[in-house]
């Protein structure tokens, strides 16, 4: 049992529920007991009684709110937002099992979402998290936040060469400017990310896809393959009698952890990825457009883009012209870019030798063959997703000076009111 139960600062408590049901609420009580708070702080009602309740009085440090009788959770949160003390840590609870809610009430800063109907060992850890979370030391500047970029890998056709992109991304991020990184290639059958690091894949993509309530800062420690010192990959070799079977919430749920564990995530992305989970470019910061000079490419670049618009105008997109080969193009370079309405970034040229050197040596094409045009070139596009850290682009190529972070979200409404007697969360 934890230490008996007394006020938080500023005489706040350290833990108050709103629960809907008997059910949820008679599960709740004895793991409350256990952490040794007082359980007649589990009041029956939902998230709009907790709204109610905390105008009138001080929020408590961790606070569980139901969401089961909320119409419109996320309006609903924001609500809560306004009447929460800074610092307070959020855990929601509901009977919708929607992966699209679940990345959404994290977004807003919800810190954890758990699924009806409760069990006491789910409870226990939600709440043994959320208050060493509380507990954590807190930065002296709310305004400082870790760095983290995420950049994502797309092909307009097969063998337009994304995954050496992003293999070559990944190992310059990590050997050449030494920031933690990981590599996540989602091409769950044939990907060739740990191939080209001339590693085994493991188990630990699949793991997490089968068992996404597994995964934690210890799962990705764990299942993560170390190429080198400051780069993990995450990878798979599934059976290809074995179809993909997931809803996409351990792809959301394994993001959300290399953000607090690493500085850089590169993901190859196939392009189905982009139809079967759109929400995987919620949080990522830079897409990298593979093409090639073919008129398909030219179609499917378009088609891409225009999806980026609609679905993911937050990412900056880049446009990589890969493998290029002068005076054997399908169509120019001019028209090509006539065709997208926008500039190529980047032009990578084709080098089969390099390609097949990297290959014997069982290294990245960057890393085997540093001194050719073609790593130049993929040297030039890592330095300008380096430098998306204060800036990102529309779909459109426009660019627009702001914060990686920008947006509403619950804890920066909550860092910036002022109360007395409150804790500032960094």
């Amino acid at each position: 049992m934890n230490a008996p139960w007394k006020p938080g600062p500023g005489g706040r408590d350290p833990f108050a529920a709103f629960i809907c049901d008997e059910t949820a609420l008679d599960t709740l009580r004895p793991v409350v007991i256990e952490m040794g708070w007082q359980p007649e702080k589990c009041a029956k009602g939902g998230l709009r009684n907790a709204v109610q309740s905390l105008s009138v009085s001080a929020s408590p440090n961790i606070l569980m709110v139901d969401l089961s009788e909320s119409g419109d959770p996320l309006n609903d949160i924001n609500a809560l937002a306004e009447v929460c003390e800074p610092g307070t840590v959020v855990v929601a609870i509901g009977q919708v099992n929607d992966v699209r809610l679940y990345r959404d009430l994290i977004a807003s800063g919800i810190h954890d979402y758990l699924l009806k109907p409760l069990s006491a060992s789910q409870l226990r850890d939600a709440l043994t998290n959320a208050q060493a979370v509380f507990s954590a030391p807190k930065n002296s500047d709310p305004d400082a936040v870790k760095r983290h970029i995420s950049t994502a890998i797309v092909g307009t056709r097969g063998g337009v060469g994304a995954s050496t992109l992003a293999t070559s991304l990944a190992w310059m991020f990590s050997a050449d400017k030494k920031l933690p990184t990981a590599l996540l290639d989602l091409d769950v059958h044939f990907g060739t990310g740990a191939l080209a690091l001339d590693l085994e894949p493991g188990r630990g993509l699949t793991d997490a896809i089968d068992n996404p309530s597994r995964i934690d800062g210890l799962f990705i420690e764990r299942a993560m393959i170390r190429a080198n010192d400051n780069l993990a990959i995450l990878s798979a070799e599934a059976p290809i009698n074995s179809p993909l079977m997931t809803d996409g919430s351990a792809f959301v749920q394994l993001e959300e952890e290399f953000r607090h564990a690493f500085e850089m995530t590169v993901i190859d992305l196939p392009r189905n990825m982009l139809i079967n989970f759109p929400h995987l470019l919620a949080d990522v910061n830079v897409v990298v457009l593979a093409t090639e000079m073919t008129l398909a490419s030219a179609r499917d670049t378009i088609r891409i883009l225009s999806w980026l618009k609609t679905n993911a105008s937050h990412a900056q997109p880049i446009i990589v012209a890969n493998k290029v080969q002068t005076g054997v193009a399908e169509i120019s370079k001019a028209d090509f870019e006539a065709s997208i309405e926008r500039k190529i970034d980047f032009t990578v040229p084709y080098d089969l030798k390099a390609a097949a050197n990297a290959a014997k040596l069982g290294q990245t094409f960057a890393d085997a063959n540093r001194g050719s045009k073609a790593s130049g070139a993929i040297r030039q596009l890592a330095e300008r997703i380096i430098g998306t850290s204060d800036e990102e682009s529309t779909a459109d190529g426009k660019t627009e000076k702001k914060s990686l972070l920008g947006g509403f979200d619950f804890k920066s409404l909550l860092a910036k009111k002022e109360k007395p007697s409150a804790k500032v969360d960094a």
